[in-house]
């Protein structure tokens, strides 16, 4: 618990693993948060936001959705007209949208909801340990993550912290959570000194989860963030080179990078070409991006100059199959000299 308050920087009591993936992370939040007939402004500008928007159907709220083009941060005045027009006491949001390589700023609109007495949640599957995250700081109520992704552990459990007056908002709310295995009230117990048993925890991932925090704090976090960060200028300089663009020129994600496919270019091909001759996987385009991006994580120990080289000298030859006019080792030395630099 201490180890994970570290990394999200947090003070926060009640912040510990629940048993599942991220996806879990989220339905323990909302199944929490929401009830029958509860408002809740969800920021729909990728899949995961859709994912929320769609949870908190099934909690029996209604979501206030506020849209914005997938590849571009919510902005601020949107979430500020949805809370200004609505009912809403939780806004909740992606902080690192893993389907389109959007980093959110999170403090200008922690503090309109404040202003307007609502919770912030933030999904930080794509961000906790690799991005920084300051949760205390940004202003942000409840959070949860996945441990697969920069945490660089196994999947199966996700990271989740309440504040306060987070904890106190579940603590209150009328009737019981719908959700037994994933009541928080039910689970802090579990965590607590005099535990009380709720269910059987995954015991080797909680000890894999110890590890991976053990790793990241003997390193430091701000230089996690900094290796993840030069990783990302280093590829995006590569990709540029070789004639490939970002899906985002703002508010990049570090972790993941989504890249435009050219014209005339098969995804299917070019990610086959890159796992039969490479062994290196890279995402496809989710929801209404299918077919038009992929998605290059470099996370936790795999975000490192290696893997840029491999990664870019692979694409530079599969893209050559595919008829592109992309000279050998153009954008591996691009991305060499961000890294000399």
């Amino acid at each position: 618990m201490e180890l994970l308050r570290y990394v999200f920087r947090t003070e926060n009591r009640f912040t510990i693993p629940v048993s599942g993936t991220g996806s879990a992370g989220m339905e323990t939040c909302l199944v929490n948060l929401v009830g029958q007939g509860d408002e809740v402004v969800v920021g729909v500008n990728g899949f995961f936001g859709q994912r929320m928007s769609a949870i908190v159907k099934r909690c029996g709220g209604t979501p206030i959705e506020v849209r914005e083009n997938w590849g571009e941060a919510l902005k601020a005045e949107s979430v500020e007209d949805a809370l200004a027009n609505s009912n809403a006491k939780l806004v909740a949001l992606v902080h690192a949208e893993t389907s389109t390589g959007v980093l959110q700023p999170l403090e200008e609109i922690s503090k309109i909801a404040r202003r307007y007495g609502a919770l912030l949640l933030a999904d930080t599957v794509t961000s906790l340990g690799g991005v920084e995250l300051e949760i205390d700081q940004h202003g942000v109520d409840i959070s949860y993550s996945g441990t697969q992704k920069c945490l660089n552990c196994p999947p199966g459990l996700s990271p989740i912290t309440l504040n306060e007056k987070a904890a106190e908002f579940v603590k209150d709310r009328e009737g019981k959570i719908q959700s037994w295995y994933l009541d928080l009230n039910l689970i802090e117990k579990y965590w607590e000194e005099d535990r009380v048993y709720h269910h059987t925890a995954p015991i080797s991932m909680i000890y894999a989860l110890r590890e991976a925090l053990r790793i990241i704090y003997e390193k430091g976090l701000e230089e996690r963030w900094k290796q993840h960060l030069e990783s990302s200028q280093a590829l995006i300089r590569g990709l540029n080179a070789i004639g490939l663009e970002t899906l985002s020129a703002r508010n990049r994600l570090p972790s993941l990078t989504a890249v435009k496919i050219p014209e005339g270019v098969s995804d299917v091909n070019v990610r086959r070409t890159l796992l039969n001759d490479f062994n290196i996987e890279i995402g496809g385009g989710l929801g209404e991006l299918e077919g038009k991006i992929w998605r290059i994580g470099l996370m936790g120990i795999n975000a490192c100059e290696r893997n840029v080289i491999l990664v870019l000298e692979a694409l530079e030859r599969a893209l050559r199959k595919e008829g592109l006019p992309v000279k050998p080792g153009e954008g591996v030395a691009a991305a060499v000299e961000v890294f000399e630099e």
